[in-house]
């Protein structure tokens, strides 16, 4: 008796086997996942990153460029596409890729990151320093963000300090 999964259950189980870092198992549930439904920007994303965790440049670049075609406004897969970009030398292209990837989702920190560190290495410091203070703008709003939002201890020391702000005024 053989068993058949839909695309959803091999892309869970190439999800799995990515976490467990089996990045072959990954890519071959990924596969498996893209053979039945070709559409899936994600699916194509995640076994091109499985192709960048094994330094299978090339494919990798295939499959997050075809993601872009999927869907052109998927920031993430012109970041991965990037990377690859830099992994093989093309500098100026992986650039554009990060540049892109920043224009469709201008909170997406680790892509800043990735821009700094290539400006930086192309000599490009201002570039490059902008590019970390940015990083730690969204870092720190979004540390703040969780914080007043998810954390208990926080919301009580607010509430300390505005009991002491009040006391302070009388």
């Amino acid at each position: 008796m053989t068993e058949t999964h839909t695309a959803t259950q091999w892309f869970e189980s190439g999800m799995t086997a990515f976490a467990e870092t089996r990045y072959d198992k990954s890519i071959e549930r990924f596969t498996l996942s893209i053979e039945q439904d070709a559409g899936q920007a994600l699916t194509l994303v995640s076994r091109g990153a499985a192709y960048l965790k094994l330094d299978m440049l090339d494919r990798a670049r295939d499959d997050f460029s075809r993601a872009v075609e999927i869907e052109p406004g998927y920031a993430r897969a012109y970041h991965m596409r990037g990377l690859v970009g830099e992994k093989q030398g093309d500098d100026h292209a992986a650039l554009a890729d990060f540049d892109r990837a920043i224009e469709l989702n201008p909170e997406y920190g680790a892509a800043y990151y990735s821009r700094a560190t290539l400006h930086a290495k192309m000599a490009h410091t201002e570039k490059a320093q902008d590019d970390i203070a940015m990083v730690a703008h969204l870092g720190n709003r979004n540390m703040a963000s969780f914080m007043n939002e998810n954390n208990v201890w926080q919301t009580h020391h607010m509430r300390v300090e505005d009991c002491l702000e009040t006391e302070l005024e009388r």
